[in-house]
């Protein structure tokens, strides 16, 4: 039986050859147009006119159909006239007669049900081509008959045609539709001359890259350019052909390196992402425009520039927002969105998503965000299908709440994650083919972290168990809270292994004394503890500050083991490390004596102090040391982006806990700000607050991703990118780090439930049963006392110390 790891290798290195050689074509990537290639199976070979110009089309045609005996990537209405268009291509050429009935079956059985999708609001390209093919399917005799309920659907989709037909000019505006002209082979022979054709013929020789409608142009009138256009295609299309050609090739490209970062494959792609992502930085700045007529071409090049703007920024490339907001300053472009928004709905998610990634001073980027929400929140209310379940996620849940793993696993799952963009007749997607390797190798890499982060939890839990951090019978027991924001948010494998687990331990060890500090422990305990911590010793140690230094010793030990082994010295790492846990339990000590005493310190007194005792800079530093490449990080003065770490952190927690901590009287920074600034009420003190926070952020994250504006590497970068991420999600909204039950679902979902896609399962996994799900996460009480907990409709005892399972 092939390990997991190694089956993720073969299938790795089997892509790299098969996608990223050298003679690899960008258009492969691009799923074939049943239906442009049977319009271009159907043109006579201008020598011998009783046989087809293009018999590899015909004969793909015959290789392809469906077995439920349909043509087309699935038996949805975009099926039916690519079904249809398909069978007249065969009776044409006398060949293939039990195909033929094999679809007329398929259209006898299902045309209601396809119909049925569109019978309230038919989509414009549906409304031009499928009455015109029907017309087409009747001259060649197939004779296609509908019952009473399909000939009430086509008599709306035949009124639909007249009205768009009437209201629209043959070549007019093609911004946000494709022009009528590029339906060529569906319009009526009055409706256009020899003079449209070449009027509108791009340099290539196409009408609008259609090659369905410069295959009618061609068999019409004989036009040599799109004779030669279409011979062009056959050489670079040989098998079938897209349902555009040519294609903007940079955004091909930009699409790939999106469905590799999407899927969670980019720590395999690292290099192949890089150079795809060059190529099209080079143009991206200074790009001329195209001589092809592109259809659509303000959605087109509005999704293009935001997802290149996103991908780029990214990857560390240096872009302005500029290239892809210009639509803000024309009136006519944001009017003719707003009336067509539907049409512009992947344009505005992608433009929504790239808002995501904003620096100080980019009020444009700003305006953008807010023009597009707008956009968005209007497509949701409709309740249509599509993008309406990504869109929603991205509207309620901020970027810098989601963890990586997570989202992986949302990419991996949505039907629709392989929609390039919007054609003419039909979605552009990505190649079956290479969406299935792709989608194939990303559900068994996701699958294989599951099981490696299923046995790091199993060893987390045993070591906060032997250290007592499981049982200190107050506080909060977050060991699997703990690890789930490491696991998600750090999800390279396998060399970050020990990261995970070191930070992992170290935010247990920080939340148990925290809480000790903060409720518990006397103030001469907290003492003895701080001054144990500096002297590095148990002396005079007892009970739960004696279990804390433990466990804290043990880590420190282990991780001075550890860079031994990495760097052949352990010079200052055991030192750097105890100082900086030093300064943290000094932070707390002061919080406490002020809480105790009531002091009230001065507003940047307590950020001050409240920055240090959040603990973020401690695991962000600590662990860097242990990551690739090796890194002695420095202590005081920390670096600009280890400070903006340590504030956002936290004011994000004082944000989501003032009400519980002005219940017990304690500080906040919300509550000294009111203190500073006593015509505050508290609503402006959380505005004034959240305010902070948003630019802090934007500070943050350029420091993160742009080179040469931090000292640190880019693996530490990340790793406070990390940290922040995990903050925010555990404050976003809401203090969900205290709740037994918020972060549950999620937990399940990163660890325990396999992938939906069952298909893709790793067949050398086995799946947990349902005793392995988390139900409940509990407060941590003495042992003694018990509670009847429900898991999965089983009724048991089991001890509130952790997560209980059956």
């Amino acid at each position: 039986m092939e390990l997991p790891l190694s089956c993720i290798e073969r299938r790795v290195q089997k892509i790299k050859k098969n996608i990223f050689s050298s003679n690899f074509d960008i258009y492969s990537f691009v799923c074939f147009s049943t239906y442009d290639t049977a319009w271009l199976a159907m043109i006579p070979d201008s020598k011998y006119p009783s046989q087809p110009m293009f018999k590899n089309y015909l004969e793909w045609l015959i290789k392809n159909q469906k077995p439920e005996g349909f043509w087309g990537e699935s038996d949805t209405i975009e099926c039916l006239p690519a079904t249809i268009v398909s069978m007249v291509a065969l009776t044409k050429w006398n060949t293939g007669t039990l195909m033929v009935e094999k679809g007329r079956s398929f259209i006898d059985a299902n045309i209601d049900k396809l119909l049925n999708e569109v019978k309230d609001e038919c989509p414009r390209w549906l409304a031009i081509v499928l009455p015109a093919i029907i017309e087409l399917a009747d001259i060649v005799g197939l004779d296609l008959h509908f019952q009473q309920s399909t000939r009430d659907t086509m008599s709306y989709i035949n009124n639909r045609r007249k009205s768009i037909l009437k209201k629209e000019e043959v070549a007019g505006d093609f911004s946000c539709y494709a022009p009528l002209l590029s339906y060529l082979e569906a319009l009526p022979p009055s409706y256009f001359d020899e003079k449209d054709i070449c009027k509108n013929l791009s340099e290539d020789g196409s009408l609008f890259q259609s090659p369905s409608a410069t295959a009618k142009a061609f068999m019409d009138y004989g036009n040599k350019k799109c004779l030669s256009y279409l011979q062009a295609l056959s050489q670079r299309c040989p098998k079938a052909v897209p349902q555009a050609y040519s294609m903007e090739e940079d955004y091909i490209k930009l699409c790939i390196a999106n469905q590799l970062h999407r899927f969670g494959l980019g720590e395999y792609f690292v290099r192949e992402i890089e150079v795809l992502l060059s190529q099209v930085y080079r143009n991206y700045n200074n790009e001329a425009s195209s001589v092809v007529r592109a259809l659509n071409k303000n959605t087109m090049q509005l999704q293009k520039d935001a997802m290149a703007f996103e991908l780029l920024r990214t990857y560390g490339f240096k872009v302005s927002p500029l290239r892809f907001c210009w639509f803000l300053n024309h009136d006519e472009t944001k009017a003719e969105i707003e009336n067509n928004y539907e049409q512009f709905s992947s344009a505005m998610f992608h433009v929504f998503r790239a808002s995501n990634l904003m620096f100080c001073g980019e009020y444009e980027l700003e305006e953008a965000r807010s023009f597009s929400r707008k956009i968005l929140e209007k497509i949701v209310s409709t309740g249509k299908r599509g993008l309406s379940q990504q869109i929603e996620h991205e509207l309620s849940l901020p970027w810098f709440a989601r963890l990586d793993h997570l989202e992986h696993r949302m990419w991996i799952e949505e039907t629709e994650a392989n929609t390039l963009w919007k054609g003419k007749t039909s979605h552009n997607r990505v190649s079956c083919l290479y969406n299935d390797e792709l989608l194939q190798l990303a559900s068994l890499s996701f699958e294989f972290k599951q099981l490696i982060y299923k046995n790091e939890l199993k060893e987390i839990k045993r070591w906060a168990e032997k250290y007592g951090m499981s049982d200190m019978g107050f506080g909060r027991e977050k060991s699997t809270y703990c690890y789930f924001a490491a696991a998600a948010s750090l999800t390279s494998l396998p060399h970050d292994s020990y990261v995970r687990m070191f930070v992992a331990k170290t935010a247990i060890i920080i939340t148990v004394a925290d809480d000790f500090f903060d409720s518990v422990g006397s103030l001469n305990e907290l003492e003895i503890l701080t001054e144990a911590v500096l002297r590095w010793d148990t002396r005079g140690l007892s009970s739960h500050s004696k279990v804390i230094f433990d466990a804290l010793d043990d880590l420190i030990s282990e991780a001075t083991r550890k860079y031994l082994q990495q760097e052949g010295t352990s010079d200052d790492i055991s030192r750097n490390l105890k100082d900086l846990w030093y300064e943290i339990f000094l932070s707390w000590l002061i919080e406490a004596n002020w809480s105790r005493n009531g002091h009230k310190p001065s507003i940047d007194h307590y950020l001050e102090t409240g920055m240090t005792s959040i603990g973020a800079h401690l695991i962000v530093l600590s662990s860097s040391c242990f990551m690739k490449p090796f890194e002695k990080h420095r202590l005081k003065p920390y670096e600009p982006l280890t400070n903006l770490l340590m504030v956002i952190s936290r004011l994000l927690n004082d944000l989501e806990s003032y009400q519980k901590e002005m219940e017990e009287g304690k500080l906040n920074y919300v509550l000294v700000n009111m203190m500073e600034n006593p015509e505050f009420e508290i609503e402006d003190s959380i505005a004034f607050v959240r305010e902070i926070v948003e630019k802090k952020k934007k500070e943050f994250l350029e420091l993160v991703l742009i080179d040469g504006l931090s000292d640190f590497p880019k693996p530490s970068k990340q790793l406070h990118l990390s940290c922040l991420k995990v903050f925010q999600m555990f404050f976003n909204s809401k203090n969900s780090f205290d709740s037994n039950t918020d972060m549950v679902e999620d937990i399940n979902k990163a660890i325990y439930l396999p992938l939906s896609r069952t298909s893709m399962c790793l067949s050398t996994q086995k799946f947990p049963k349902k005793k392995h799900i988390i139900s409940k996460i509990h407060m941590n009480f003495p042992l003694k006392h018990y509670s009847k907990i429900s898991f999965n409709g089983m009724r048991l005892m089991t001890p509130k110390i952790g997560i209980g399972f059956i």
